[in-house]
């Protein structure tokens, strides 16, 4: 294992780890990164690891110094606002890193749940349980989760998605590829019931995966599953009932402690799905649904029992899915415990401690140039028409840009914790939750809303708020450093930013305008030329398959999003980097040019390395494409790269003019 932070140069790239037996001609990634990748061992606890890996790690060991700075308070509930938020902190990881008493405990704390499931006697008391377990965090028959309405963004509303699964996507349960995984999943359920003490625990196991199998087979695909347009289904709560006949939703609402009113409309996400599900709540299906709320609860509380149950759980969801052998350390676990209950309350002291507000304007500055360069060049399409460009410019002038933490930080006064009681804990942090976001609906929207912590690594684009949010742990190297020269910083966090505004113009973003309305701002001609062009970037991905896979190919439906903002990102930072430049030479630093510093940076912040089994599994449900394609595959697009490297047909990275692919 080695540290993938580069130790740069004055200008930001590492030249020592280029890599001159790969020309980057035919290999930009490798010819970066493979000197990494040749002397670096993937972490035993990990499935994959590189830049992102390295700053989460990094970022980890930030926040459990900041934890561990209180002590930990006496057992007993700890209640309060936001002075009582670092003895909450404190008292949470210490649950977590009790280990004595969590192995003394065992499966005792789901005893009691468990009897319960295995004496259900009728589909309304299944019902009625599985609507308590949703408000506990211990399973449910759907995902929910509030947002704004797509259709009205000024409104708050419940989105009522497809469920009920152990697996990873509705494919595992059919495919053959995955045939394998299916039978260590059935013995992984059984092995699991009986270490919590279940008798018939084999008999259990295929009760519960029978019944699992018949709600994925109605489930949608992944490619269907990110299509905003078919996933706004407007039901008002009439129409869910209608929906799903055979759930009484206001008993199931009632046990979650739900108020109805909340649910008075939603959007049914997938409705085939919802139906599916409904129609097994059947009198003959009762055995299989005791077995499934029995593995429900086993599923959802395992990583909090027992290490013998912990590392059982994990070498299925671990081991046989990602191929990590390993388990993270508990602290490193503790952490993200913490991190999922408490994030903004850690990122408060994390951001006073490792931010530099300088960054913060270095970035503003940054995002300027790429917000101009888009403008400049969205007015320049050749494809495009006036109305339709007219209506992407007001998207543009729209954008909102969020850098380093929230302006508001998020209140845990009604979240109470106890040092000694973990499971407990979670099911606190689960009912907070809930309410918390069940407490949206009616109100007006707060755009002052984060949906990652400060310390996270990584960044996004929200469609219902038109944002673009950059949390302080990315704002380092290899992806932003404020001394860099502006080359690197616009060929890694300035891609970073072009992608997530691409992903505002991307194939289902650009279905929102300006005010984040899913509404149609395209003409035909307009979306149909999109179309043309995004189609010939789904073709070329559709060819690609990376190392480890076997064969098997990149999904170009399912990554075409990812694809575009990686695409847009890049071509626009370059403009952007020339755009900065105000019409002077780019400086030679290092032996490099500037273009040859952009794209060398484009690769750097790339740098990953993958077991087999976890690019298989991302290969089935992640919409990214594999880093080394989300290189090369779009630096062959940019006429920009070719001439830097003076590309000729033959090198591996060529590809015709004509072949080539510009979308915005």
């Amino acid at each position: 294992m080695t540290d993938a932070a580069p130790a740069t140069t004055a200008s930001g790239i590492d030249l020592a780890e280029l890599d001159p037996g790969i020309r980057p001609q035919d290999d930009l990634f490798r010819h970066v990164n493979g000197r990494w990748i040749a002397r670096t061992e993937i972490p035993s606890d990990k499935a994959r690891y590189g830049s992102f890996a390295v700053l989460a790690e990094n970022a980890e060991e930030a926040v459990r110094d900041i934890i561990t700075g209180t002590p930990t308070p006496a057992p007993g509930l700890v209640e309060g606002g936001a002075e009582a938020e670092p003895d909450k902190v404190a008292a949470l990881y210490a649950s977590f890193m009790d280990v004595e008493r969590v192995d003394a405990l065992g499966a005792a704390p789901i005893q009691s749940d468990l009897a319960r499931a295995l004496a259900v006697s009728s589909v309304e008391d299944v019902v009625m349980l599985t609507g308590e377990l949703e408000h506990r965090g211990l399973g449910g028959f759907f995902g929910m989760f509030v947002d704004n309405d797509p259709g009205d963004p000024a409104r708050y509303i419940v989105f009522v998605m497809q469920g009920g699964i152990g697996l990873p996507d509705e494919s595992y349960y059919r495919e053959e590829q995955f045939a394998e995984v299916r039978e260590q999943y059935r013995a992984h359920i059984a092995r699991m019931l009986g270490l919590v003490g279940l008798g018939g625990a084999e008999e259990l196991a295929e009760l519960a995966y029978g019944l699992e199998r018949r709600i994925a087979a109605s489930h949608w695909d992944k490619v269907a599953s990110r299509d905003i347009q078919k996933l706004y289904n407007l039901r008002d709560f009439a129409g869910l009932q209608e929906l799903t006949p055979k759930l009484d939703w206001r008993a199931y609402l009632g046990t979650m402690g739900a108020p109805e009113d909340a649910f008075a409309e939603v959007v049914a996400a997938q409705p085939e799905a919802l139906t599916g599900l409904s129609e097994l709540l059947v009198e003959g299906e009762l055995e299989a649904w005791r077995a499934w709320l029995v593995w429900s609860i086993v599923r959802s509380s395992a990583a909090l029992l027992s290490q013998e149950i912990s590392r059982a759980n994990f070498d299925f969801y671990g081991t046989a899915l990602t191929g990590a052998p390993e388990q993270r350390d508990r602290w490193r676990r503790g952490v993200s415990f913490v991190e999922g209950a408490m994030g903004e309350a850690v990122g408060r002291i994390y951001v006073e401690r490792h931010f530099d507000e300088r960054a913060k304007a270095s970035m503003d500055a940054l995002v300027g140039h790429l917000i101009e360069a888009y403008r400049d060049s969205i007015r320049g399409l050749e494809w495009m028409g006036p109305e339709t460009r007219r209506r992407a410019l007001d998207k543009l002038d729209r954008f909102t840009p969020k850098i380093g933490y929230p302006a508001k930080w998020r209140d845990y006064g009604a979240l109470a914790v106890d040092a000694a009681d973990l499971v407990g804990n979670s099911e606190r942090i689960a009912a907070f939750e809930f309410a918390r976001e069940l407490a949206k609906i009616g109100r007006p929207i707060d755009r002052d809303e984060w949906f990652m912590t400060p310390q996270t690594v990584n960044a996004y684009y929200n469609p219902g708020f038109n944002e673009i949010v950059f949390p302080a742990a990315i704002l380092q190297p290899p992806f932003f450093d404020a001394s860099w020269d502006a080359a690197v910083n616009f060929g890694a966090i300035g891609a970073v930013i072009g992608h997530e505004i691409g992903h505002g113009f991307d194939d289902q973003g650009s279905r929102y305008d300006g005010d984040g309305r899913l509404t149609d701002w395209w003409t035909e001609e307009d979306r149909a030329a999109f179309e043309r062009l995004t189609g010939a970037l789904i073709g070329q991905y559709n060819a690609l398959s990376p190392e480890g896979a076997e064969g098997q190919k990149v999904n170009g439906e399912l990554t075409i999003g990812e694809n575009i903002g990686d695409l847009s990102g890049l071509e626009i930072a370059w403009k952007a980097y020339l755009r900065s430049l105000d019409g002077a030479e780019p400086p030679v630093i290092d032996g490099l040019t500037g273009a040859e510093r952009f794209f060398l940076a484009w690769a750097q912040a790339w740098q990953q390395k993958s077991r087999p089994e976890e690019t298989v599994r991302l290969l089935t449900i992640d919409p990214h494409s594999p880093n080394e394609f989300r290189c090369n595959q779009i630096v062959r697009n940019l006429a920009a790269f070719h001439a830097a490297y003076e590309t000729r047909p033959g090198d591996a990275l060529w590809l015709e003019p004509e072949e080539r692919v510009s979308i915005w």
